[in-house]
């Protein structure tokens, strides 16, 4: 069975979500645990946890992906930032974990104008202390960027050095995003293109380490590193190859969730229905 979700909103109560994932027709979906632009995050009562434990299992919902806050930058040189940031990474990493969460997908930060070797091991150490702190059962997955300004995790070779940085690797896969791997420069729009990005991924990461595809098409051009996302087909990535990616027998086992631009749940049940006849 194919696993298909979208970025569902946390509002009221935390496992409403599940009940707004349910009635898209989702079988996986990523969500915020928290405010994603604030660094205070209220604890879980318990009995929503519980419900949302038993509502997971009983709709089939997984896997739960949850998204880390937009705020948190494990790759700034700033120090006080830095340390605020392992903080808050640590606390959400945690509430992953007492939601049952499978995933914990990161964007890898900006290093701010002190270079991208210097990000690329702020960004390693803060998340071997975080990961030996926390000993989490949720895996973290390392997402790829556009690589607007100074963020790292736009070439798959900064991945690469993470992962191979960290104590702890079984804790560690990788969540590919379609519209950044364009946007970066990576053409996935031909068949040869695709097949040619996923040899590299593969040769320098693994394709067996992405869980998860970020299913979007971009509104940006081919290179542009400029992270703007579009509706499924109707994008610069296009309806063709995005039928190729999420048949790709490489990719067969990993949750896809979109991240598309959203109005309302029209928008999301007419990009899941468009996913859904592109799935062979």
């Amino acid at each position: 069975m194919r696993r298909i979700g979208v970025h569902v909103s946390i509002a009221g109560k935390i496992w409403e979500s599940l009940e707004r994932a349910r009635a898209l027709g989702c079988n996986a979906m990523q969500i915020f645990s928290r405010n994603p632009r604030a660094w205070q995050a209220s604890e879980f009562d318990s009995s929503d946890v519980e419900n949302f434990k038993r509502l997971k299992k009983e709709y089939d919902i997984a896997p739960v992906v949850v998204h880390i806050p937009y705020i948190i930058n494990l790759a700034t040189p700033a120090e006080g930032l830095y340390q605020k940031s392992i903080i808050a990474y640590t606390e959400d990493l945690g509430r992953a974990d007492a939601l049952g969460a499978e995933y914990f997908v990161t964007h890898l930060g900006s290093h701010v104008g002190s270079g991208e070797d210097g990000g690329i091991k702020r960004f390693g150490a803060a998340l071997n202390q975080i990961i030996g702190k926390a000993r989490p059962k949720t895996t973290v997955l390392l997402e790829n960027t556009a690589g607007s300004g100074s963020c790292i995790g736009y070439k798959f070779e900064h991945i690469k050095r993470i992962i191979d940085s960290i104590d702890h690797p079984e804790k560690v896969g990788v969540c590919l995003d379609t519209a950044h791997t364009f946007e970066s420069g990576y053409d996935i729009r031909t068949k040869g293109g695709l097949e040619s990005t996923l040899k590299k991924f593969d040769k320098l990461v693994g394709l067996a380490l992405i869980k998860v595809v970020h299913f979007n098409d971009s509104l940006s051009l081919l290179g542009s590193r400029v992270d703007r996302h579009q509706h499924i087909g109707k994008g610069n990535i296009g309806l063709a190859a995005m039928k190729r990616i999420i048949n790709h027998p490489g990719l067969k086992g990993a949750a896809f969730i979109m991240e598309t631009p959203k109005e309302s749940d029209k928008d999301d049940k007419r990009n899941l229905a468009t996913v859904r006849k592109l799935i062979k």
